[in-house]
């Protein structure tokens, strides 16, 4: 009889589901840790995380720890005897008596192609940094972040036009094949791992809302791929007149050329696309959205709120410059 593994796994977001379902398929999964429910939506309801009501679809018991490092989370899994942990988009970084628990250690997928793009965000990264190509990778866990020797690697490439969401999907259905057909080879010790070079490390730190405004003297090419990889969140944005305008999706494809137009400045307004100065080119944009607004194709944008040639997009002046009053200084 063949000995089938002990594992938990560890995984929070939807990217992580696959990879439980892979895990499933390679070993006696024991359990599962997810991070806590959180508020979600415009009534901030609790809402259960992916990975916890997938979990429960397949009968395994799920233990959601607000701390990791009280040794609650360690005596858990000393309980449970695991051959190996399968840490996927967890959100925490584990202290090293977890990581030493299991009996293979504690193994991850991670999105990207180590060393490049260790953190938080590495599909996000990946398209703000204009690579070709990306991937996943299957490593051994250490203390580090994302810092742990290589056991395995899939590569895919980038499509010009692919957003951060579409990319995870991909990224999500590798990381679970990598589980599928790696992760058996690593318990046999079929595997050798790869220290990862530390002098190509690349960081994929974690968003923040700031990064969302546009700037079109950025080039095209910078511009497309920021609304493709900030496109889940933060998204991306700038201004018409004083109103935020959301640009949920743009273009390159037949981008007019330029011979005149400052950065921000409307060149050429089509059925379906406007068309922006930007460093180096122009932008196309597809689909709008005035905030408090719906989201809209441009053609309906269009319609209600027409865009002229000459239009600048652009935020506000933080210091305009109020004209000075016709009657300051006459005579009273």
């Amino acid at each position: 009889m063949i000995h089938r593994p002990r594992a938990v796994f560890f995984g929070t977001p939807r990217f992580a589901v696959a990879s439980l379902d892979a895990l499933t398929e390679v070993a006696d999964v024991v359990g599962v840790v997810a991070q806590p429910d959180k508020p979600a939506g415009r009534g901030n309801v609790l809402t259960p995380p992916a990975v916890k009501l997938r979990a429960h679809e397949l009968g395994i018991p799920v233990i959601q720890p607000v701390k990791v490092r009280d040794g609650t989370l360690e005596f858990w899994l000393r309980e449970r005897e695991v051959d190996v942990a399968l840490v996927v988009a967890y959100g925490r970084i584990l202290p090293k008596a977890v990581l030493e628990t299991p009996k293979h250690g504690c193994v991850n997928v991670h999105g990207s192609l180590l060393p490049k793009f260790r953190g938080a965000a590495p599909i996000q990264w990946s398209i703000l940094a204009m690579e070709r190509e990306t991937g996943v990778t299957l490593m051994q866990m250490d203390e580090g972040m994302d810092t742990g020797a290589m056991l395995s690697t899939r590569a895919v490439t980038i499509g010009e036009d692919e957003t951060s969401e579409q990319l995870a999907m991909r990224l999500s259905a590798l990381g679970a094949a990598i589980v599928r057909e790696d992760l058996p080879l690593y318990l046999q010790g079929r595997l050798s791992p790869v220290p990862q070079d530390n002098a190509l490390a690349t960081m994929a730190p974690m968003l923040t809302k700031e990064m969302s405004e546009m700037d079109f003297r950025d080039s095209a090419q910078k511009l497309h791929a920021k609304v493709r990889g900030l496109k889940s969140w933060p998204g991306t944005s700038t201004h018409l007149g004083a109103r935020r305008l959301i640009v949920h999706e743009s273009t390159l494809r037949e981008a007019p050329a330029l011979t005149a137009g400052a950065p921000g400045e409307v060149v050429r307004v089509d059925k379906d696309v406007i068309w922006v100065a930007s460093g180096d080119g122009a932008l196309g944009l597809t689909e709008l959205q005035l905030e408090g607004k719906k989201r809209l194709r441009v053609r309906e944008f269009l319609a209600g709120h027409p865009i002229r040639v000459g239009t600048v997009l652009a935020p506000p002046d933080p210091n305009p410059t109020i004209p000075p009053d016709p009657s300051e200084g006459a005579s009273r």
